[in-house]
């Protein structure tokens, strides 16, 4: 069974064309022995994991700390769209392998980070292979980067029964990116501080949602800096938003009274990306009942309280639009 296992894996791998980009780790070429059954895989040693994206239902951006971070309060959400992570765990000590297809990784990225981390917080220090299947978008507002850190911090810490409580992996988490924690815990949660002060809420089940990726790439600082020209601006921005003590019970009501949400990127990126906005008023226009840019952008999202009036607009746009995806709350975190 291993050895058909075995080929499988090397079918995948080598149709998807991965490839290892972080000179940090190790770079060799791909041992193929072991997925031959010449050094056969252990199912104990290997472990597969989702790691969902998030939506930002509501995104308030306060003022620049003394640490040089924003303070925000937000309402994320994990959804149904996930990249794949698999782990695998060498029987000797070695370095880390990261192969990834179609997506070429910074040399350092947010995978080698937490890897880093936890064999410096374990001192583990046997090999370990990670393969990373980008589903993803970049620079879309979604986490994509900050949930494959997740996974592979709470996947690592179950395939060497490492021990590490979830205070840990917090702290670890907080190292990497504001981001990360959240993907940690509950899939949906009132945000604050600059992103690991986090208030789970009781998902939502009753609602269906489009994304749709408009090819803007939005880059998180650009978008900060973007923010803080606005309200130099716009002395108002932000003004009509609800306050923070309003936030749980507005998710927890009518979907209607989502429209109250609000994020203080969209005005400021969209007036630069005009096509970000395009996709809002086409969403509206499409019988929408909330739709919003998810995080400094660029994705807009569409919510719906009835499936199949979501499919019914998810076929029209996926007709014209080839980043267009459907997608569900999740009501449980994959990685918990």
């Amino acid at each position: 069974m291993s050895t058909i296992l075995s080929l499988f894996f090397v079918f995948l791998l080598n149709s998807a064309g991965f490839c290892a980009k972080s000179p940090r780790l190790h770079h060799s070429s791909f041992d193929k022995r072991r997925f031959f059954g010449i050094i056969p895989i252990s199912m104990e040693h290997t472990i597969e994991l989702d790691a969902p994206c998030k939506i930002n239902l509501h995104l308030r951006v306060l003022d620049r700390r003394d640490d040089g971070f924003h303070s925000i309060e937000s309402i994320f959400q994990m959804i149904s769209l996930c990249d794949r992570i698999v782990l695998h765990r060498m029987d000797s000590p070695g370095e880390c392998e990261i192969d990834c297809p179609r997506f070429d990784l910074p040399p350092v990225n947010t995978v080698s980070r937490a890897v880093d981390l936890f064999r410096d917080t374990t001192g583990i220090r046997d090999g370990i292979h990670v393969v990373l299947d980008k589903q993803i978008p970049a620079g879309a507002g979604l986490g994509g980067g900050s949930t494959d850190a997740a996974a592979v911090l709470a996947g690592l810490n179950r395939l060497f029964s490492a021990g590490l409580g979830a205070d840990d992996l917090h702290a670890l988490a907080c190292g990497i990116g504001s981001d990360v924690p959240f993907f940690l815990g509950s899939p949906a949660a009132l945000v604050t501080g600059r992103g690991e002060a986090l208030q789970a809420l009781v998902p939502r089940t009753d609602v269906y949602g489009i994304l749709i990726w408009p090819g803007v790439h939005s880059g998180t600082a650009e978008a900060y800096a973007a923010v803080d020209a606005w309200k130099t601006g716009h002395p108002d921005a932000g003004c009509g938003m609800p306050d923070r003590d309003e936030l749980a019970g507005i998710y927890a009501g009518s979907l209607d009274g989502w429209k109250r949400f609000g994020n203080s990127f969209s005005a400021p990126i969209m007036e630069r990306y005009p096509a970000i906005r395009s996709v809002q008023r086409e969403l509206y226009d499409a019988g929408a009942l909330y739709a919003e840019m998810s995080g400094s952008g660029s994705s807009v999202f569409g919510l719906f309280g009835d499936k199949k009036e979501s499919e019914r607009v998810f076929s029209r746009f996926s007709m014209r639009r080839d980043l267009c995806r459907e997608f569900l709350l999740l009501a449980h975190s994959p990685m918990r």
